[in-house]
């Protein structure tokens, strides 16, 4: 599980290495136009559109990036069978489709919020898991045209539609669940802040965050603190409009940047360059936006642990400032674009101490994430076990790369024996059948600067920086 949490992390990397920049040009955009969004400003209009390319389709990524990094090969028909995935699933559990078979006036509010990451996630898988299973796929001759590859986005569509019947029928429950627990815990005050904080972070990988902040947040249980907070809805309440918010300023602003030094400071010493470029991204969209997702999926799958930690300081962070006379809110999100906007609106109240409590939340989210990354071993960014200083120095003997890869898959028992086939930096990461064909000598014979075998049906070929043309060529070879 371990195994295929921390690869379906490294899958997320690649379309959470885009979002930043989607989230700062949204960001700016808003900044320059905080009332109108764009309709007072063409600037503005033009930035908010830009960034919301990305941010608006994070799912759609997400898909994306999931089907070609858990695929066999990264190839990709494996993008377009998440495509077809992601639309199916669109269309058939949009609220005009259910709202035909139920009731145009009987349509669960789930329906409305069906676009979200987790069922990215959840479609890459579906395309992945059919790319794995019949790109090599046999047809009859009158059928040859769709075997293969050509198969993959066919068996999707079905699979797909299989998975929609469960979704049809659990997606309400759980969304109507969630909506029950908020309107349960309204009564709570300052406790009942955190646990929504909590709950709104821990809630995040499924897509579900959004249940609760319907009830918080918009009007499905007469709160509306967004709404109220900035004087576009009577009924705010000074000092208690903006509690719902005011909390995760600290977290956004300040927390995540101090979680992102810490996996800087703990990666390892021939990767901090490449993790501090990804890292002082989405560092710097948190802080000036509150676009968290880019920060918070580059560790989620990575280490589990982690992310329930941030989760509970996100809920104490909530739950101290609702409990202290200090008040702000957000249009867009927690970020300095908005603390900053806070000043003015009707029901501020000392927005100025959440920089002092914010810096407070980045020496703790610091301190403990730097523990717990260093005390567990955690797999966060720049801290994987296989690309160590040494092997980054490999120098291969010849160039013959074809040579080589055949002389390895020769080592693990032939491409009949071989399940899946990735490397990182400096290995060549197989799974194989059996572990018994496996034969060490043979694959030290080819060159190879050592194999380690971290599972009973994983070998890792330590090849060197040039191990990509290997890959190439072993893949080549498998199919």
């Amino acid at each position: 599980m371990m195994r295929f949490l921390q690869r379906l992390g490294k899958s997320l990397m690649l379309p959470v290495a885009c979002l930043p920049i989607g989230g700062v040009l949204m960001g700016i955009g808003y900044w320059i136009d905080p009332s109108g969004w764009g309709a007072n400003s063409m600037l503005a209009m033009l930035l908010i559109k830009a960034g919301g390319i990305l941010i608006d389709n994070m799912a759609i990524l997400f898909a994306l990036g999931v089907a070609i990094g858990m695929s066999k090969d990264q190839e990709g028909t494996s993008a377009l069978a998440a495509i077809i995935s992601w639309l199916t699933v669109q269309t058939m559990l949009s609220s005009a489709v259910v709202g035909s078979i139920m009731g145009a006036d009987a349509v669960p509010a789930a329906f409305g919020k069906i676009n979200n990451q987790f069922i990215g996630i959840l479609c890459g898988l579906i395309a992945a898991g059919c790319y794995n299973k019949f790109y090599k796929t046999n047809m009859p001759d009158f059928l040859g045209f769709f075997a293969g590859r050509r198969f993959v986005p066919i068996m999707t569509v079905i699979f797909t539609l299989l998975t929609c019947i469960p979704l049809y029928f659990v997606w309400p429950v759980v969304y109507g669940f969630l909506v029950w627990v908020g309107e349960s815990i309204m009564g709570l005050g300052a406790v009942g802040a955190g646990i929504y904080g909590f709950l709104n972070r821990l809630l995040i990988p499924i897509g579900m965050h959004h249940a609760l902040n319907s009830v918080f947040w918009f009007d499905v249980a007469n709160i509306y603190d967004i709404g109220k907070f900035w004087g576009t809805v009577e009924g705010g309440v000074q000092g208690v409009t903006g509690m719902y918010q005011a909390g995760f300023f600290p977290v956004m602003m300040f927390g995540l940047p101090g979680a992102a030094l810490a996996m800087y400071h703990t990666a390892k010493d021939n990767k901090k360059k490449i993790t501090a470029g990804i890292l002082l991204s989405v560092s710097l969209c948190s802080f000036l936006t509150g676009v968290t997702e880019p920060m918070e999926f580059s560790f989620m799958f990575l280490a589990p642990v982690l992310y329930v930690i941030h989760a509970l300081l996100t809920g104490i962070s909530v739950a101290v400032v609702a409990a202290l006379p200090i008040r702000a809110g957000f249009q867009f999100s927690a970020g300095f674009i908005d603390w900053f906007l806070s000043f003015n609106a009707p029901f501020a109240q000392n927005p100025w101490l959440l920089i002092p409590i914010g810096l407070v939340f980045f020496v703790i989210y610091y301190v403990i994430f730097r523990i717990v990354i260093t005390a567990m071993d955690l797999k966060t960014p720049g801290r994987e076990d296989d690309n160590a200083e040494a092997e980054m120095k490999i120098e291969l003997s010849s160039d013959n790369y074809a040579a080589m890869a055949q002389a390895i898959l020769e080592g693990v028992g032939g491409a009949a024996n071989v399940t899946n086939v990735d490397n990182c930096i400096t290995r060549l990461r197989l799974e194989v059948k059996d572990r018994l064909l496996v034969d060490e000598k043979k694959i030290k014979a080819s060159g190879a600067a050592g194999v380690v075998r971290p599972g009973k049906t994983s070998v890792q070929v330590i090849i060197g920086p040039k191990v990509q043309f290997v890959a190439d060529e072993f893949k080549k070879l498998v199919r």
